[in-house]
C-alpha cells in the first residue's frame, strides 16, 4: 500500500502548490479560478448544479479538466448543454460528485462508491494510479471550504437508469444501454456500439406502441450514422443518444 500512496501524494502537492487559495473558496468557485475546467462550469451553470455545489456540502467531485471534455465524440458537450438535454446533462455531472470528504488515501481502500445520482462508481488502481471506471485520476486532494476536488482525465459516464420499464422496448434499452456502459468503461467501444445498435433495431421491430414516428427516426438516422463512422467511440456515443432520447420519450 505504501508503494501505491506515494504516487499519489505527489500529485496532492502539486493541487496545493498550483491553487493555492482553494481552502478560501468553495469547489465551484475554486474549479473557475483554475481556469482548466471552463466547459465543466458551463455545464453546471447548464444544468442548474452551481448553487447546489455552492452550498455546504461537504462533497467530493471528480472533476474533468477542459481537455477531459474534448475527449468526448464532436458536438457531444454541444448537444449536452441544450436545454432539451438539461436531464442527461444533469445525470452525468451529479455522477461526478460523491457526498462527503473521500481524500486520496480513503479512496484507495474503496472498491465502490455512489455519486449524488444514486450510481454506482467502480475505483480501482493500477500502476500507482487511482482509476474510477476507466477514468484517470490526475490530481488529488485539492481541499475547498466545502469538500475536495480530484481532477479526472476522462468524463465519467452513468450507467442506465435501474428503474422498471413499462414496455417491452424500455426494458430492452434499459438492459442494453446497463451492459453497454460496462463495454464501454473497460475500452471495449466496438462491442458497447454493437449493443446499442442490436437494441435500436430490435425495438424498431418490436411490436408495442411505445414508439413514436419521432423515436423511430432518431433511431434509424443514428443506425445510419453509425454505419458510416469509422470511429468506434463516435458509434458508441451517436446510439447512446438515441436510446437516450427515446427512453426519455417513452417513459
Amino acid at each position: 500500500m505504501k508503494v501505491i500512496i506515494k504516487p499519489l501524494l505527489a500529485l496532492a502537492i502539486i493541487s496545493s502548490t498550483t491553487l493555492a487559495d482553494s481552502k478560501k473558496a468553495d469547489i465551484v468557485d475554486t474549479a473557475v479560478a483554475a481556469g482548466s475546467f471552463k466547459t465543466l462550469a458551463a455545464a453546471l451553470k447548464a444544468a442548474d448544479l452551481v448553487e447546489a455545489l455552492k452550498g455546504d456540502g461537504p462533497f467530493t467531485v471528480f472533476a474533468p479538466t477542459d481537455e477531459a471534455f474534448a475527449k468526448l465524440p464532436k458536438g457531444t458537450v454541444e448537444s449536452l448543454l441544450k436545454p432539451e438535454n438539461k436531464a442527461t446533462l444533469s445525470d452525468i455531472l451529479t455522477y461526478h460528485v460523491v457526498s462527503g470528504k473521500v481524500p486520496a488515501r480513503k479512496a484507495l481502500k474503496l472498491e465502490s462508491a455512489t455519486a449524488l445520482n444514486k450510481k454506482e462508481i467502480t475505483l480501482n488502481v493500477r500502476d500507482g494510479a487511482l482509476y474510477l471506471n476507466k477514468s484517470k485520476v490526475v490530481t488529488t486532494d485539492i481541499r475547498c471550504t466545502n469538500g475536495i476536488i480530484h481532477v479526472i482525465d476522462a468524463v465519467l459516464l452513468p450507467p442506465a437508469d435501474k428503474e422498471v420499464s413499462q414496455t417491452g422496448t424500455q426494458e430492452l434499452m434499459t438492459v442494453a444501454i446497463e451492459k453497454g456502459v460496462r463495454l464501454f468503461n473497460h475500452g471495449q467501444h466496438g462491442a458497447c456500439a454493437d449493443l446499442y445498435e442490436i437494441a435500436a433495431r430490435a425495438s424498431l421491430r418490436m411490436t408495442d406502441t411505445a414508439l413514436n414516428a419521432h423515436d423511430r427516426k432518431a433511431l434509424q438516422t443514428a443506425l445510419r450514422a453509425s454505419a458510416h463512422s469509422r470511429c468506434d467511440t463516435t458509434r458508441a456515443w451517436t446510439m447512446r443518444r438515441a436510446l437516450d432520447r427515446v427512453m426519455a420519450s417513452t417513459r
